[in-house]
């Protein structure tokens, strides 16, 4: 119990408080949802009244009434009697708090002595002392008419009105934490008042630290401190009355009116005392070089605070003129340069001169004095001259000290560099000349270049590219040749840079005619070189003696089965099933690459794992986590049907759940990849201990955190391969199932041994050496044989090999994986379209872009640098990733080549790193981060952004899009969670031209503005949102260009959005407009489409009519109701994946080339299917939900002759006939949740070509007749069909197999401990511990 005497030392609320938190840590199991909410909101109230009492015992009588802003002289009584009256309420107030601790004492007494069965006793004594809380304001703040008191004292003291604004914005923040009394609505008002709180308080800071002169410091003190006063009163009004409707209601448009009168710089008369005080405070120049570096964070939050209001003035009008809004941009990338600056190194800050540094103080004031003068109409007109001039010389200063600064850190300032990936360069000088091509065949006139300049441009330009394919290999061994690549490659980009800027019409610099020149000398130069370099087609480097991939070469897999190392499967599984019972943790840890990953998984998928645990979960943790994701993977597991709720549960909800789920069950999680204890200290907590044997499995690199967490439990250190073992892997991966040739045994011998045991060293050596032709593997081996070493740094070496082996072609398709998240699997559709939209797949004559973009990702993995981690139907790679050492490769050549950038949200983006990046990737991890993270890119061509943090609002999005105005932008994903809102039409119209890529979430609305139209080279737009259909304007038939079009819904929890194995439970796709599909042009170029349907199948059949080439179609009716009629579809020529949901009553017309079918909810009867079996191209088939009713299915005799992938799953016919010629090709058969069917058809142990066997949630009589279509399989010859029961092979039965095995050992084991007892008491043994030992 703790002592509830309080020290003098600590106050009665900061004990009080501290009481509260020890009531709920020590009775947080049964505080649960009965306790938890009432001490929060005394909590709430505590410090409320804490900042009430700090102002009343701090304040003085104010020696001037004047500043009583003409108050009521009747209410203001005498000096002494006033001070009385505060002190009074101040001794209530405490002693109102005092008696919390002492209350809930005598409370938890009595729950105690109650045998601690019932907690109403102190749950009301919480009620009672929080109804006393709410009374106080109205019966005692009223009798002693404090309120009014109030207005004539003052603090008069800058340091404590700062303080009183922090405990204001304490308690703002506390109470949008109270998720059951204050709605969302409401917590975004309370956090804009916070937010402006905080202007308050850094205008303070800058003014006092400028020293600026007293009267404007005063006069701009008791404005703070009246907003502050006004603010804490609306506070509490509204807590200690939040059962007052009209109160609530009256909340918000009080708040608003307080911030346009008090606090923006709106009003006339606040506005021209901001002005003064800046000022005045350029003025007072007195030791402020030394005040400044003492106290640079008080400039820097105050700068914070002028950006914010820079962004809200210019989203305050969607179309100001783009030369006033472009210089906007300019100062906001000044500021949050200078941001930047005084946030990093004292030391880089001491080496500026005085002079500058009173420069910046100059700089900023002059900032705060543009900002507040600027207004809505002013912008939206055209500025003032005076306003204009004072801008412009301020952007000149500000671009001055970006100079001086950069010169301290030794880089180019950001505004004049110009940075170009040093990666397939080839590949984007194509890009542009296939630009410059489309401009020189243009009939609009180009803003900048000339279409005679262009076409010179090209020409010259085309030239160069074949000298340089000619000299890849050369360049390398001449500095001269060198040093023209890097020339030519620079103007390049430069041209590139140029001409988008012009078609966006920005403002840039062009000199199209210095361009031409420079190109022009530099081909003079090249026919030079030309002419004194013999070719003679001589290879003269063993890295590019390359062929294609052989076909026998395995591709690597995350789940893929161990080589060797069979011993520590079993001694990893020993130590989790049997042993105490107590709960344990069994800690596998090791180098990089040794394989910790790979032995976890097969010990997981172990069928004696998943028997013996009732819950058995895998999660992973990586270096960038958060505690609510962590607990949203593992809740994930246990239940799939809770993802949608658990994602509005805070942290302390989702902790105590996954609690409440996993109390008296045994279970094993697996923690893979933990790098720190924090990680582990977030989750132990909802780890419960019942003595049956619950595991922890983890995986680390870092041999002494399993000691951290578990002393007394010894870590699994897992040993390398041997010799022996690495050449079983090594010869595995090269020739698959075959053996090593003689001829290449003791090279490939000598190589695994070199690998030291490393099983990423192995496969990474072997994806070199399937790629060189074999008579040169011993020059390969004796080259890599120098720089292979079995630690972690050295493997990176190994990796580099690899990658100076791959073709240039690939090597941007690699470094690509540096933006991925560790540990996370890529849907490689995805991958792929990113990857087109990104330029780096080569146009290929004969095969679509995809295609060629699928064989770069085959070839990859082939060269075992990416693994497949999810299989397609048919064998295809569906998922894959890199390990993390490949990832941390990517990551820092991607880097070191100007290629990509990462950077996460509280990073800063410093402009120490590149300062104008090409690529960039963002894990943001606080909205606060993530706000300062913001600088303008004007470069910038992609951004990745990644937030797997669920509890990321809407809101970060709206600050980072605030902040995003990077015109020449190809690729944009926003995650899961930011969110494009209201600022879509204006930033597409202005911003996005370039776009290729589009990924956003969309929360809000269910249609897509016309503005969409602008997007002139989108292709491929892909919105995540919440079950519900997107209408797309009239305008997106003008978007020649498009190629995907995806909705993907929130619904579907952790699966890959593009590949749901189900579409029964998404009901969201785009709608097309049905009054404009006449007369509109066709998306001739539309490749895949998800599509909603709310009206007559004519409109379906108008709207396929408009995408000619459309390969894969999602598509589903949510209009509910049967229907009648023939959905035909037989003219889609190039059809070949097809999903049709809720089409009730329909029949459908199948184009004959169609390769892969899913239907679900369309109610058929099984009549109907012989339109599908007489397909002749048909290889997959999935029947879901309902998609087929009725209780026999009878397959007649030709049909489904090319099948070979079925899937049945949740239908409820109970008979199947079939006969041997409709299984002629079929390889993999999956029954899921068909709980009526009896049997399969025998036939099925005819068919020659079946690998496979999957069943889930079927009866026991269906298990019986797949196993003996086994044993007829394995009387022909075919010993490797493979069963599978719940995704697991080896052991066929059902939960309630399982259920019923279990009881029965209960049984067993309560009949035998009964046959003890009576024993004993029988006294036919001495005693019963005999017979148990």
């Amino acid at each position: 119990m703790m002592n509830i005497s309080s020290s003098s030392s600590t106050s009665c609320f900061d004990y009080a408080l501290d009481y509260l938190g020890w009531l709920e840590e020590n009775f947080w199991r049964e505080v649960s949802w009965l306790l938890h909410p009432q001490i929060l909101k005394l909590k709430v109230g505590i410090r409320l009244l804490k900042t009430f009492d700090m102002y009343i015992r701090k304040c003085r009588r104010r020696s001037n009434q004047g500043t009583c802003l003409g108050y009521d002289k009747e209410n203001r009584g005498d000096a002494k009697s006033d001070s009385l009256r505060l002190s009074s309420i101040s001794y209530m107030i405490q002693d109102l708090v005092m008696v919390i601790p002492q209350g809930l004492h005598s409370a938890i007494v009595r729950y105690n002595q109650s045998g601690a069965s019932d907690l109403s006793v102190i749950d009301c004594e919480l009620a009672k002392l929080a109804e006393n809380m709410r009374c106080f304001p109205e019966i005692d703040i009223e009798e002693f008419n404090i309120t009014s008191l109030l207005l004539y004292y003052s603090l008069g003291d800058s340091q404590l009105v700062v303080d009183f604004i922090d405990s204001i914005s304490e308690n703002l923040r506390y109470l949008c934490r109270v998720e059951d009394e204050v709605d969302e609505a409401q917590r975004i008002v309370l956090k804009i008042l916070e937010k402006k709180l905080m202007f308050l308080k850094s205008f303070i800071g800058f003014a006092t630290l400028q020293g600026c002169e007293v009267q404007q410091s005063k006069d701009l003190l008791v404005h703070v401190e009246v907003a502050a006063v006004n603010a804490a009163s609306l506070m509490c009004r509204y807590w200690f009355q939040i059962n007052n409707e009209q109160v609530h209601n009256e909340m918000k448009p009080e708040i608003f009116e307080l911030i346009h009168k008090k606090i923006d710089p709106i009003d006339p008369q606040v506005r021209e005392m901001y002005i003064n005080v800046l000022a005045a405070s350029k003025l007072s120049r007195s030791s402020y070089t030394f005040t400044m570096k003492e106290n640079k964070h008080l400039v820097t939050e105050f700068i914070d605070n002028l950006l914010q209001s820079l962004m809200e003035l210019l989203e305050s009008y969607t179309s100001f003129l783009v030369p006033v809004k472009d210089q906007m941009l300019k100062l906001h990338q000044g500021l949050r340069f200078l941001v930047i600056f005084l946030s990093g190194q004292q030391e880089k800050f001491d080496e500026l001169n005085d002079e500058m540094k009173d420069l910046i103080g100059v700089v900023v004031s002059d900032a705060g004095i543009v900002i507040f003068s600027l207004s809505v109409n002013e912008m939206k007109e055209g500025l003032h001259m005076e306003t204009d001039l004072a801008l412009s010389h301020l952007l000149e200063v500000l671009k001055l000290i970006i100079a001086e600064v950069g010169h301290i850190y030794s880089v180019p300032s950001s505004s004049s560099s110009l940075t170009f990936p040093r990666t397939n360069e080839l590949g984007s000088l194509d890009s542009l000349l296939e630009t410059l091509k489309e401009l020189a065949s243009s009939t609009a006139a180009s803003i900048a270049f000339p279409n005679d300049q262009i076409r010179t441009i090209l020409e010259d330009l085309v030239f160069l590219r074949s000298f340089l394919g000619n000299v890849v290999e050369q360049r390398k061994r001449n500095e001269k040749l060198q040093a023209l690549w890097s020339r030519v490659m620079k103007v390049a980009y430069s041209v590139e840079l140029q001409v988008d800027s012009a078609l966006v019409s920005d403002q840039h610099e062009h000199c199209p005619d210095a361009v031409a020149r420079d190109i022009k000398l530099m081909k003079i130069e090249a026919e030079e070189i030309y002419d004194s370099i013999r070719y003679d087609g001589e290879t003269q480097r063993l890295t590019k003696t390359t062929v294609h991939m052989p076909s026998q070469v395995t591709a690597p897999s995350f789940n893929e089965a161990l080589v060797g190392l069979n011993d520590e499967v079993e001694s990893i599984i020993d130590r989790l099933t049997r042993g105490s019972s107590w709960f344990d943790v069994v800690a596998i840890v090791g180098m990089p690459g040794l394989g910790k990953t790979t032995l976890a998984n097969n010990v997981f998928g172990h069928p004696s794992i998943k028997f013996h645990f009732h819950i058995c979960v895998w999660c992973t943790v990586s270096q960038v986590y958060s505690k609510h994701n962590l607990l949203l993977q593992i809740l994930s597991v246990i239940d799939s049907n809770c993802s949608d709720q658990c994602h509005k549960k805070n942290e302390d909800d989702l902790a105590q759940m996954l609690y409440q789920r996993l109390k008296g069950k045994r279970y094993v999680i697996v923690l893979d990849d933990v790098w720190d204890i924090d990680g582990w200290n977030l989750l132990k907590h909802s780890w419960p201990d019942d003595c049956n044997g619950s595991r922890i499995l983890l995986t680390s690199r870092f041999q002494n955190l399993s000691l951290q967490i578990k002393p007394d439990s010894q870590p699994h250190h897992l040993r390398p391969l041997t010799d022996k073992e690495s050449f079983e892997l090594l010869q595995k991966k090269l020739f698959a199932k075959e053996d090593c040739p003689p001829a290449l045994r003791e090279v490939v011998q000598h190589v695994a041994k070199d690998c030291k045991g490393l099983p990423l060293t192995i496969v990474l050596v072997a994806g070199i050496l399937a790629t060189t032709e074999q008579d040169c593997w011993e020059e390969v081996a004796r080259r890599l044989r120098s720089s292979i070493f079995a630690d972690d740094e050295h493997c990176m070496k190994t990796i580099e090999h690899s990658y100076n082996y791959l073709p240039d072609y690939l090597k941007p398709c690699l470094l690509y994986f540096g933006a991925s998240q560790e540990d996370k699997d890529i849907p490689v559709r995805k991958l792929l379209w990113l990857w087109m939209a990104e330029g780096f797949v080569q146009k290929t004559e004969g095969k679509s872009l995809e295609d060629v973009a699928d064989g770069y990702l085959m070839d990859l993995i082939g060269r075992s640098l990416v693994m497949a981690t999810q299989q397609r139907s048919l064998g295809g790679i569906k998922a894959c990733r890199v390990h993390d050492l490949v990832r941390e490769f990517c990551v820092a050549k991607a880097r070191e080549e100007s290629f990509l950038q990462i950077s996460h949200g509280d990073d800063h983006l410093t402009f120490i790193g590149q300062c104008n990046p090409h690529r960039l990737a963002i894990y943001p991890t606080t909205s606060q981060g993530l706000k300062k993270s913001m600088l303008f890119f004007p470069n910038l061509r992609s951004l990745l952004f990644f937030d797997d943090d669920y509890e990321s609002k809407a809101e970060q999005g709206e600050i980072w899009f605030k902040l995003l105005s990077s015109k020449l932008i190809r690729v944009l994903d926003l995650g899961y969670n930011l969110a494009f809102g209201r600022y879509f039409s204006e930033k597409v119209e202005v911003f996005f031209v370039h776009l290729r890529y589009l990924s956003i979430s969309w929360h809000d609305k269910d249609r897509i503005p016309s503005e969409i139209a602008n997007l002139s080279r989108l292709e491929t737009f892909f919105i995540k949102t919440y079950e519900r259909c997107i209408l797309l304007p009239n305008t997106i038939w003008n978007i020649k260009t498009l190629r995907h079009l995806v909705v993907s819904s929130y619904g579907s929890g952790f699966e890959f959005p593009i590949d749901n194995l189900y579409i029964k439970s998404s009901r969201c796709g785009f709608r097309f407009p049905a009054d404009s599909l006449a007369g509109s042009p066709d998306l001739k170029h539309l490749d895949t489409l998800t599509l909603a349907i709310d009206s007559s199948p004519q409109s379906l059949q108008k709207t396929l009519t408009k995408i000619p080439s459309i390969r894969r179609l999602k598509c589903v009716d949510v209009h509910d109701g049967v229907h009648v009629g023939i959905l035909v579809l037989d003219h889609l020529s190039r059809l070949e994946s097809l999903k049709m949901s809720s089409f009730k009553g329909y029949e459908f017309e199948f184009p004959l080339n169609l390769r892969k079918l899913t239907l679900s909810n369309n109610g058929q009867p099984w009549s109907k299917i012989s339109a599908i079996g007489k397909l002749p191209s048909l290889e997959v088939l999935k029947l879901c939900c309902d998609s087929f009713v009725g209780e026999k299915w009878e397959m007649k005799e030709g049909e489904f002759q090319n099948l070979r992938f079925l899937e049945l799953s949740e239908l409820d016919f109970r008979w199947w006939t079939a006969s041997s010629d409709n299984f002629c090709c079929l390889e993999k058969l999956v029954l899921s949740s068909c709980e009526s069917l009896e049997e399969v058809p025998s036939c099925l142990g005819e068919a020659l070509t079946l690998d496979m066997i999957e069943l889930g949630g079927c009866r026991a009589s269906v298990v019986t007749s797949v196993k003996q279509i086994q044993h007829q399989q394995m009387d022909m010859g075919n010993n490797d069909l493979k069963l599978m029961k719940d995704g697991r092979s080896g052991r066929f039965r059902s939960q309630k197999e399982l259920a019923r095995l279990r009881s029965k050992i209960r049984i067993g084991l309560s009949a035998y401990t009964s046959a003890l007892r009576f024993i004993e008491t029988s006294k036919m043994i001495p005693c019963a511990s005999t017979v148990r030992n």
